[in-house]
């Protein structure tokens, strides 16, 4: 098997899959995720391969796009992995951690130990790319990305009559339709303690920082302080 070409395919594949969609979740935001999963594989102990496979492959059908349908994702990287002739045991591990990656799936359990046919799935790779993509949702990115969505929901920017809900269930977390700025508190300011790996935990510090910051000026703005 030539990874080198199989990772050429793949990011062929993932560009011609995402080339009409959302600004947060296109191409670029792929490449980002992939390029701080590699990143952050330099530190830790992992197969970058999978990893490699797992970071490109892991937005190829979010379901926010697909009607809440969590199955289309995994069955495309699926299909694709088994048209490149990857090996049984590495496409079942790209596909586990594309399956458990989400956010979402923390309400219910752990992300990185969640239930698979009642059995805790666990790996170094899941965490790395966990860490990878939820280094996307937090900084000057983040902030772009979540504004991005919003516009593209058509959701208020922010409403002070509406408060952040953080005991969300899993199923209401998926059809909210919030002010923009609650996902701040709701999701994004929550990452900074999820992440698994050291290089994902002292990333995310600082971006955490900025996020912060920006609500700080964001509320002189809006309530005309400064």
């Amino acid at each position: 098997m030539n990874k080198e070409k199989v990772i050429s395919n793949t990011i062929a594949f993932v560009k011609e899959a995402l080339k009409n969609a959302e600004g947060g979740h296109d191409w670029f935001h792929i490449k980002r995720v992939f390029n701080n999963a590699i990143l952050i594989s330099r530190e830790e102990k992992a197969n970058v391969f999978v990893i490699s496979l797992a970071a490109l492959l892991h937005d190829i059908a979010d379901p926010k796009f697909n009607n809440g349908d969590e199955a289309i994702g995994p069955k495309k990287a699926r299909d694709f992995l088994i048209s490149e002739k990857i090996p049984k045991d590495i496409g079942m591990h790209v596909v586990n951690i594309i399956k458990h990656i989400s956010f979402k799936n923390s309400f219910d359990t752990e992300t990185s130990s969640t239930q698979v046919n009642n059995k805790k799935f666990t790996s170094k790779e899941l965490e790395i790319v966990q860490d990878a993509d939820r280094l996307d949702a937090i900084g000057a990115i983040g902030i772009a990305r979540c504004f991005n969505y919003g516009g593209f929901k058509n959701n208020v920017l922010y409403d002070p009559e509406i408060a952040p809900n953080l005991n969300m269930t899993k199923e209401e977390y998926k059809s909210s339709s919030a002010p923009t700025i609650n996902h701040f508190y709701e999701k994004l300011l929550l990452l900074k303690d999820q992440m698994n790996t050291e290089t994902g935990k002292r990333i995310a510090i600082e971006r955490h920082k900025f996020m912060e910051k920006y609500l700080e000026q964001f509320y002189n703005e809006w309530n005309g302080v400064k």
